[in-house]
């Protein structure tokens, strides 16, 4: 068995993946042979890309899928892994953490491989060849900034490994981070600043940027994360498309300059979407299936059209909010949400008429009673599938993550409220009110202004799979994970009644992720993070 799991290793690690057999030379048997000309490099770059960022239809890696791992939202099939990372049953004994771990190892040798070979390929144009390696060098360090999200210390390695150099202990995360930060950088300022005509999901200046940007934040490197913000706001690059609720649907989702990472049509070779299908209703003949749906803990996260938290307005009661959804609610909620006593496809939901699909309790139903209406058009209602493009990261996130990289630094001048106040206006909400360069935000301290930048994040950027990233870095899941999974809301006898799911639990070691016990057999100097 040790055999086994050497030889794996070594072919991770040396090789990478077996689809660099899928070559234009069919008698090609080694790498060299293989690797020969601009269009290998192209599709290397395009399977990196493919096989964990930008697949259309692996449900354990699609970024819409990912907040059932939160409070935000539930998934109901336990294989797709959110649902054991969300209830605290990710364990060093199931293959979940096993399976994130060494798909990013192996496309890490892979790369490796890629780069240290770079100069094989024929090309007729230096740049061409240049352009794609600091891609694939991009993709590398989108790599360790996940694996050292997840699980904190791993071994880091830059060059292709020796079955003997790849058994080494694990690199502290932080000098990691050391090392590929200002690498990111370099990278970046290497690529064209301007999306491509073709193939606009590959990294171009400022998508590079925006993702590191994205990493500085969530590692507390405040002054890189506003630096690359500042950057890509002065660019001019990119803007808030006008209609937020457009940007999910057919309307907008392949014609708007907010999106800055791409998961288009070109990027999974036109092959078809499944945001209706993983995310909707089962409706009719319909072929939604509601894999992931809304918690009543994001539904009642949308604050006022005022801009305030439902158990502060002076309007209406919490109750009454509760009950009532839509009522005087930021419209980000109605854009983003459906549920009881909603319009869909003409039809009112009713999630307590068992005759109804769309009845809570049933294998297809929402376990919640809500479903999620980003990524899920109508258009799409009685296809086996669509042909939606999404957004990785929006313009949005850039302007959020000014806001707070600045806050944390307390550093809350006019440019902190001015982009705080051009994604709230945006949305809708009523400026006269939520302009936050009012006098009544005079009196906000620093904690008030990180309790309002934490909310606008989560609901500007829910159901984006943003929101897991967000408990685990602000130290919170122990607090929001400990909690009972809920559904909708309704008075039952004078009581107020929610729609449980399942009872959650989250200890403090869960932080970080657990090592597969035959990851530890594979490399023996890795040690299992603390708790496991």
């Amino acid at each position: 068995m040790k055999r086994i799991l050497y030889i794996t290793l070594s072919i991770l690690l040396l090789t990478g993946c077996e689809d660099f057999l899928n070559k234009t030379d069919p008698t090609a048997t080694s790498f060299v042979e293989f690797f020969n000309d601009e269009d290998d490099l192209r599709r290397v770059t395009y399977s990196s890309y493919y096989d964990v960022f930008t697949h259309h239809s692996n449900r354990r890696f699609l970024f819409y899928m990912k907040d059932a791992r939160s409070d935000n939202a539930y998934s109901r099939i336990s294989g797709d892994h959110h649902q054991s990372i969300a209830n605290g049953n990710l364990k060093s004994s199931n293959r979940a953490g096993e399976y994130y771990y060494t798909i990013s190892m192996k496309h890490i040798g892979r790369l490796n491989t890629y780069i240290d070979n770079i100069n094989e390929p024929y090309v007729e144009d230096e740049s061409v060849r240049t352009r794609y390696e600091n891609i694939l060098k991009g993709l590398r360090i989108w790599h360790y900034f996940r694996l050292t999200s997840r699980f904190g210390d791993v071994p880091f390695r830059l060059s292709p490994a020796t079955l003997d150099e790849a058994r080494v202990p694990a690199t502290p995360k932080e000098e990691i981070l050391d090392t590929i930060f200002p690498l990111a950088v370099d990278i970046a300022e290497r690529l064209p600043k301007e999306e491509y005509t073709t193939n606009k999901y590959m990294f171009n200046e400022y998508s590079l940027k925006a993702l590191t940007m994205r990493y500085a934040l969530y590692n507390e490197r405040y002054d890189l994360a506003i630096q690359l913000a500042q950057e890509i706001m002065d660019s001019g690059n990119y803007e808030l498309y006008p209609v937020y609720g457009d940007l999910f649907n057919y309307k907008a989702s392949s014609s708007n300059d907010e999106f800055i990472l791409h998961l288009d049509r070109e990027s999974h070779s036109g092959s078809s979407s499944h945001s209706f299908q993983f995310l909707g209703p089962h409706y009719r003949t319909g072929n939604g299936k509601s894999y992931v749906v809304p918690l009543k803990s994001l539904v009642d996260s949308y604050w006022t059209l005022q801009g305030d938290p439902i158990d502060e307005s002076e309007l209406h009661s919490e109750e009454e909010y509760m009950l009532n959804p839509h009522l005087n609610r930021d419209p980000r909620y109605h854009a983003s949400i459906m549920g009881h006593g909603d319009i869909f496809y003409g039809d009112t939901i009713d999630i307590y008429n068992d005759n109804s699909p769309m009845f809570h309790n049933v294998e297809r139903g929402s376990r919640s009673g809500y479903w999620f209406k980003k990524f899920v058009d109508e258009a799409d209602a009685f296809r086996s599938s669509g042909n939606m493009e999404y957004g990785l990261l929006r313009y949005a996130e850039v302007l959020l993550t000014y806001a707070e990289a600045k806050i944390m630094k307390n550093e809350i001048d006019d440019s902190v409220k001015e982009a705080i106040n051009m994604i709230r206006e945006r949305a809708g909400l009523d400026m006269d009110y939520a302009d936050v360069t009012l006098p009544k935000y005079d009196a906000y301290s620093q904690n008030d202004w990180i309790e309002l930048i934490r909310n606008e994040r989560r609901i500007e950027l829910a159901g984006e799979g943003i929101r897991y990233d967000d408990i685990i870095r602000w130290r919170i899941a122990e607090d929001v994970l400990n909690q009972p999974a809920l559904g909708h809301t309704r008075k039952i006898n004078g009581e107020l009644v929610s729609l449980k799911i399942e009872d959650r639990s989250f200890e403090p070691y869960q932080y970080l992720w657990p090592f597969h016990e035959s990851t530890l057999k594979v490399n023996p100097k890795l040690k299992q993070n603390p708790g496991y």
